[in-house]
C-alpha cells in the first residue's frame, strides 16, 4: 500500500534478493493479502534510514534463515496498481547465499521455499517479479 502524507499518496520501496546456487534461484510461495499464492524472491520493505544492501540481507535472513554476501544491484521495477491502491518501487539485488537450506521462518507470510531454474519460476508470479522478467532481466546472462 502507499503511504499517505496529507492528501498525497507516496510509493513504498521494496527490496528483493535474487539468490543463486548451482544454476538455480530461490523463490517462495507467498501467503496473505499482499500477493498471496504468487511466487517471489525473498524480500520486503526498506526501513527508514536503512542501507539498501543491508535491507536485502536483513529481509533474506528474516524470511529464509540464510545469510547473503556480495549483494549487487541488478534491476528496478515501478509497479502501480491503481485497483489495489498500491505503488511499489522494488530494488533487486543478486546475492550469494551462505551454505545451508532455506527455512520458512515466517509461516504466516510464506508457504515454502524452492530452488528453480530461472526460466521455470512458477506461475503466478508476484507483480515485481513479473515486471523484472518482462523487462528481460536474466541473472545468468550478465557478466560479473
Amino acid at each position: 500500500m502507499s503511504e499517505h502524507v496529507g492528501e498525497k499518496a507516496y510509493p513504498k520501496v521494496g527490496v528483493a534478493a535474487i539468490l543463486i546456487r548451482d544454476g538455480k534461484v530461490l523463490v517462495g510461495k507467498r501467503k496473505g493479502l499482499h500477493g498471496g499464492g504468487t511466487w517471489s524472491f525473498p524480500g520486503g520493505h526498506l526501513e527508514f534510514g536503512e542501507d539498501i544492501a543491508a535491507a536485502v540481507a536483513r529481509e533474506t535472513l528474516e524470511e529464509t534463515g540464510l545469510r547473503v554476501r556480495n549483494a549487487k544491484f541488478v534491476g528496478i521495477t515501478n509497479d502501480v496498481q491503481l485497483e489495489n491502491s498500491k505503488h511499489y518501487v522494488t530494488l533487486f539485488y543478486k546475492c550469494e547465499p551462505d551454505d545451508g537450506e532455506p527455512v520458512v521462518m515466517e509461516p504466516d507470510k510464506c508457504e515454502e521455499w524452492r530452488w528453480v531454474v530461472w526460466n521455470e519460476i512458477p506461475q503466478p508470479r508476484f507483480f515485481a517479479v513479473k515486471g523484472l522478467l518482462d523487462a528481460g532481466y536474466d541473472p545468468f546472462a550478465e557478466k560479473d
